[in-house]
């Protein structure tokens, strides 16, 4: 496996070196190992192209990794490796390209913000790691070095670009120097993890990689190896200035992490809230952020309980999720006054900043408790589907309208939870304790019923 450089050939004369912030004195290992898990089943089709990503700068799981622009040269943490086969890419002709040092994917998000639409996520599309497929970290891969159009699955004549020091989404322009990226150097899938270790890099000879000794890595590592390990084996990664001339002026990805919210240290332990999920304990911050109060929205029911076919009412626990109260699971309890209190209270959104008409007649279920909406996404566990989770579908709280969160409504008290990004095909219902998924049949298992209790 030798050392390759994923550049992007654009028409920019120089850069000036940026220095970012870092927002988290540490990562959670814990929970980065299980988000960020390295694949070591995959095909390789080109490993350890340079980039430079530094871990600290975002949350405590590396998700969410904008991805800058900056003047090719010596940096800690670079390194791309280019999937073509493995536990979360299936398609033929194609590709993943992941970073080394994070294990995350490059992601495509339509639901972003403008201008962070394009960030590293955790491969498979779960913010937790537990996702299989996500056709947005899908790219065609023809096996060329390039230059290549990165065309994601999801974007259908939408082509990465650079913009603006940054990697952003536009539509596809062929001919356009800001769209044609390549993979430079020697990189190929025969060699293993163990050659690209045996290396000197010398002062003379690096362009991109400071000088090291010979670093000892292994295909499979412990979340406490993950640091050392992945960063010592990059920096052994040779580059030579002749070969940079070679392509002339270039430019480099820099997934640079953004500002993130866990800030465990700074709040007073013996009110934190813990919970079940990732992250350990709730961070008040970054729930504020993440689950806003439509002030906007219009509410076809405000407060209300759910009834499910079964005579049970749908409520949450805050601390059944993870540190955001994201990835909560909607719980069935006893359908009485006392049992029903703010845990299972419930407005149905039909209008706002998270419902913008473009699923139709549609309505979100928006929890009072914690602001989060009923989701559902088909890339988790089986079971596991069903989840309260930021409204707009991105986990910070940025995200627009996510049509896995909104359900066909018209204004009557008994209505079916299919999502619209299922076409009516999937339903929500009922499950032993918790809500679960499975195909609409159109009887009366899959009905829910606004209460006034």
């Amino acid at each position: 496996m030798k050392s390759i450089s994923l550049l992007a050939l654009v028409a920019i004369a120089s850069a000036d070196a940026v220095v970012w912030p870092r927002t988290v004195t540490a990562l959670d290992e814990v929970a980065a190992a299980q988000a960020q898990q390295r694949d070591d089943t995959a095909t390789r089709a080109l490993s350890n192209t340079h980039i430079k990503v530094d871990k600290l700068s975002g949350d405590f799981r590396a998700n969410l990794t904008p991805v800058k622009v900056a003047e090719c040269g010596s940096t800690d943490g670079q390194g791309w490796d280019v999937i073509t086969d493995g536990k979360h890419i299936n398609a033929p002709n194609s590709m993943l390209i992941i970073s080394t040092l994070t294990n995350a994917c490059l992601d495509y998000d339509a639901r972003g913000p403008a201008g962070g639409q394009v960030s590293l996520y955790s491969c498979g599309g779960s913010p937790d790691g537990s996702g299989s497929f996500a056709i947005s970290q899908i790219f065609p891969f023809d096996g060329r070095r390039g230059p290549h159009s990165l065309r994601p699955g999801n974007g259908p004549g939408k082509c990465l670009t650079v913009k603006g020091g940054v990697v952003d989404i536009a539509d596809c322009k062929d001919g356009d120097a800001a769209q044609e990226f390549t993979f430079d150097g020697e990189g190929n899938a025969k060699s293993t993890p163990t050659e690209i270790a045996t290396r000197k890099s010398t002062t003379t000879e690096v362009a991109t990689a400071k000088a090291t000794t010979t670093v000892p890595v292994t295909a499979k590592s412990t979340s406490s190896e993950l640091t050392t390990t992945r960063s010592a084996a990059v920096k052994s990664t040779i580059t030579t200035k002749s070969e940079y001339r070679s392509w002339g002026k270039r430019m480099q990805f820099m997934p640079i992490l953004t500002k993130g919210s866990y800030q465990g240290s700074c709040y007073d332990h013996h009110k934190l809230r813990r919970v079940s999920g990732a992250g350990h304990v709730l961070n008040p911050s970054a729930v504020a952020e993440a689950h806003q109060r439509d002030q906007t929205a219009v509410r076809a029911f405000s407060s209300v309980a759910i009834r499910a076919s079964d005579g049970r009412c749908l409520s949450v626990d805050r601390t059944a999720g993870d540190y955001r109260a994201n990835l909560i699971p909607v719980s069935l309890i006893d359908c009485d006054e006392d049992a029903i209190t703010i845990n299972g209270r419930w407005d149905i959104v039909t209008k706002g900043k998270h419902n913008d008409g473009s699923g139709g007649t549609a309505a979100l279920v928006v929890s009072r408790l914690t602001q989060g909406c009923i989701s559902y996404d088909f890339r988790r566990d089986v079971g596991d589907q069903v989840i309260l989770f930021s409204c707009g579908g991105r986990a910070d709280g940025t995200g627009s309208t996510n049509t896995g969160q909104l359900f066909p409504f018209t204004g009557k008290k008994q209505f079916e939870l299919a999502p619209v990004s299922e076409g009516n095909k999937t339903c929500i219902i009922p499950g032993s304790e918790r809500l679960v998924s499975g195909p609409c049949t159109g009887g009366q298992e899959g009905l829910f019923a606004v209460s006034f209790i």
